[in-house]
């Protein structure tokens, strides 16, 4: 039953994350670090390769919207694999906060890395420390929309799952119990 759930889960956090990179959005407000997220949190823990499924997420909607300068790419999958590893990381301590603290963990490496790279690699920025902090300014926006994605993706899906798995503890404690008085 368990597992169930968990496929059923993960095929609606697929269709979201996908749809997310698909249909217009507020920019950076996506489910993709929610997911990478999750899978660290609930599935990488068995099986590390599912830390790559939002990676394969992220692909198939490059496939769909196009790609852009490898570099920067690399960045940004490599800041999702992350938001995984974080997910590993509290896996056995999860509760509010440390869900919380690794979301923003998450959302603040993905602004670092990105705006980093987007001063390293395009010509946008002066090569200069000046440039890199314009960098960082310039982003700050898109760090709001990162921040407020990644909370509301988390708490729908971290929220869904384990309300999920308390409904059917819940069931099968009453199918025990009901038993035990037929039996008994």
């Amino acid at each position: 039953m368990k597992k169930h759930i968990i496929i059923a889960f993960l095929l609606v956090a697929l269709a979201i994350a996908l749809a997310g990179r698909l249909i217009p959005h507020p920019p950076n407000f996506t489910p993709i670090g929610a997911l990478a997220l999750f899978v660290g949190i609930y599935l990488a823990q068995k099986n590390r390769w599912a830390l790559l499924l939002p990676l394969a997420v992220m692909f198939l909607a490059d496939l769909a919207i196009g790609f852009y300068d490898t570099k920067l790419m690399l960045l940004v999958y490599g800041s999702f694999f992350f938001y995984g590893v974080f997910g590993l990381l509290i896996k056995d301590k999860k509760n509010f906060g440390t869900i919380t603290l690794a979301t923003l963990a998450g959302s603040f490496l993905f602004y670092l890395t990105t705006n980093f790279g987007v001063w390293a690699f395009s010509p946008l920025y002066a090569p200069t420390l000046e440039g890199l902090m314009l960098s960082y300014t310039m982003g700050l926006p898109f760090l709001k929309y990162t921040l407020l994605g990644d909370l509301f993706f988390v708490g729908m899906f971290v929220g869904a799952y384990e309300l999920a798995l308390a409904l059917v503890y819940k069931k099968q404690i009453f199918l025990k119990e009901a038993l035990a008085k037929l039996k008994g």
